[in-house]
């Protein structure tokens, strides 16, 4: 952090999203912040004062409700979680005990509170029982609810803000931003977060900048303070001084007038300057960002993460429900192809309606294709509708997180099975589609000639490759850092798994983020990547950056890159050596 002449601040934090934003910051989450003071109140203060905290716990009870309420129809990702929350606003030990200590003590509901949510804290993180360890998130996060009554502070109600501001907030979840409306929210940044998180993923097709990781931002920030958030180079600047401000309005005009230019071009063709064709696609999530994807010039869906399906219901839908879904999009595309990618959840995306066993390491255990092999009915429903939309068009098929040669016979066993009870009850299908593995842990980067025998095609899921060969939390602030797409190790794991596909024949596609950052791209190239699938908003700047290439050059320089041994000396020589051709924001001088 530096402090320059008057009153400015500069944080350094991770890039969620690129792109410039200036305007007053708007203070949704007072997590961490040290406010509360204790002062006695006298014996006729204290029904008062317990009156006082019951109304901040109704309020925060019934602005709980409501969000789960919104949920149920809209994105349902966390609602085990909040279900649980709202059972802990009355909870004997939080709200009983708090009670007894504005009594007893004759304390103000604000230090009662902490007081008493400090106390359980330490009494659940001393129990040695990871379930009732994990509780103490819980109930930190209801003590704040109420805490934010109590001050009358704003909580978290993004789609209620109607004037423009910057978001200034502890953590965003998926849901939150997705609620952000383009109209009144300039930017966001966070304390926590890490790249390449749901979060991230959504702000990047909002096109809105945004940096995460910045651990000082609520601390930090006063409501109405003006702000400058650089979503490129993952800065934040607190009240700037006149000569910053005028910078960053010009680089603000300038990257206005970029993007404008990147929109008309969208239509161009993804060609190097040695006329070799790239084949760029789209991730999504949902149906209704095909529009998207095309408006980008995406030539195909790469990736469609079908779980958000699932997590949108309180049970699982029917084979049925899930074929008008699959139809809709294969017919939206045709005749270009969609890669679905079979249900993925536990792990990171927790499924609200599923009683599963506590996992002390969700994404070490029972998540994607484990769970799937597992739970072999959940499986063939989905199979038997995927075969089934085939029939109306291109479709792949992609199976997460594969780590063995046996978990892809077993996959197969259990497509063999839907495809016998599709022919059983006479329906129309098509069996014959391309069948592919994602690449995301690095067992499967070491056998990846003995997997390229059972499918015929890889996808390379970067994300989870990354976080599972650095051992890393991407989402942890203090490990986040490390999440480093240039990594050696990273770009290694990518050329065997890219020499393993075509040595036995089989195609290639890289569906994770690393796909969608530009600095990536020379170096993805050079190695012999042909075939990419990212956020349909970064496909235009990924396109104008493959139009500079020279693949031939790329080849060379991605010799020497794989002789380095830091993520910074890889950076540094992409910088240099493309320079001119970088995106706005990519270097220091643009």
């Amino acid at each position: 952090m530096n402090i320059s002449k008057s009153d400015q601040m500069i944080i350094k934090g991770i890039s969620g999203s690129p792109g410039i934003c200036i305007g007053k910051a708007y203070i949704v989450d007072r997590e961490g912040v040290n406010i509360t003071k204790r002062y006695p109140v006298s014996d006729d203060m204290v029904p008062k004062e317990i009156d006082r905290f019951k109304q901040a716990v109704s309020k925060a009870k019934n602005d709980h409700a409501k969000v789960i309420d919104s949920l149920d129809k809209d994105l349902g990702e966390n609602l085990n979680i909040l279900e649980t929350h709202m059972v802990l606003f009355k909870d004997k030990l939080l709200y009983g005990k708090t009670i007894d200590t504005i009594s007893h003590e004759k304390i103000n509901a604000e230090w009662a509170l902490r007081k008493v949510s400090g106390k359980v804290k330490t009494m659940f993180q001393q129990i040695d029982d990871k379930y009732l360890q994990a509780r103490v998130i819980d109930i930190v996060q209801v003590s704040d609810k109420i805490m934010s009554y109590l001050f009358g502070a704003q909580d978290i109600k993004i789609s209620d803000i109607n004037k423009r501001v910057i978001i200034v907030a502890h953590d965003l979840s998926p849901a939150d931003a997705s609620q952000i409306q383009l109209e009144r929210i300039k930017g966001f940044v966070t304390d926590r977060g890490g790249k390449d998180s749901h979060t991230s993923i959504i702000a990047k097709s909002l096109r809105i900048p945004s940096v995460f990781g910045l651990g000082l931002a609520t601390t930090s920030v006063k409501n109405d303070d003006i702000l400058i958030v650089d979503g490129s180079t993952g800065t934040l600047i607190i009240n700037p001084d006149e000569d910053t401000l005028f910078k960053y309005e010009d680089r603000m005009a300038r990257f206005q007038e970029y993007r404008a230019d990147l929109e008309r071009e969208s239509h161009l063709p993804a060609v190097t300057k040695d006329g070799i064709a790239l084949n760029l696609m789209a991730n999504i999530e949902l149906v209704e960002e095909v529009v998207a994807a095309k408006d980008n010039g995406a030539i195909g869906i790469g990736l469609f993460r079908t779980e958000f399906l699932y997590l949108d219901l309180k049970r699982f839908p029917t084979e049925d429900e899930l074929l008008i879904k699959y139809k809709e999009l294969v017919e939206l595309m045709t005749p270009q192809s969609v890669t679905i990618r079979t249900l993925d959840i536990n792990g990171d995306k927790v499924n609200p309606y599923l009683t599963t066993i506590e996992e002390a390491n969700p994404s070490l255990g029972l998540r994607a294709v484990r769970f799937c092999l597992e739970n072999q009915d959940i499986f063939i429903t989905q199979l038997k509708a995927i075969l089934r939309a085939a029939a109306f068009g291109n479709i792949k098929l992609l199976i997460p997180m594969i780590s063995c040669v046996e978990e892809i016979i077993q996959v197969k066993q259990v497509i063999n099975k839907a495809i016998l009870e599709l022919e059983h009850e006479d329906k129309i299908f098509n069996k014959d589609i391309p069948l592919g593995a994602m690449i995301e842990v690095p067992s499967a980067v070491i056998i990846a000639e003995h997997l390229a025998e059972h499918v015929d095609f890889f996808s390379i899921g970067t994300n989870d490759l990354i976080q599972y060969s650095m051992a890393i939390d991407r989402r942890n602030r203090q490990v986040a850092h490390l999440y480093q797409a240039l990594n050696p190790a990273v770009l290694k794991m990518i050329k065997m798994t890219y020499d393993a596909a075509m040595k036995k024949g089989i195609d290639l596609v890289m569906c994770g983020e690393m796909a969608g950052d530009p600095i990536n791209i020379p170096v993805l190239v050079g190695l012999g990547l042909t075939d990419f699938s990212m956020n349909s908003g970064a496909i235009p700047v990924i396109k104008r950056m493959i139009r500079s290439l020279d693949t031939q050059k790329a080849k060379k320089n991605a010799e020497k890159i794989m002789a380095l041994n830091t993520v910074q000396e890889i950076s540094e020589f992409i910088l240099t050596e493309y320079k001119e051709i970088l995106p706005f924001g990519e270097t220091d001088e643009s």
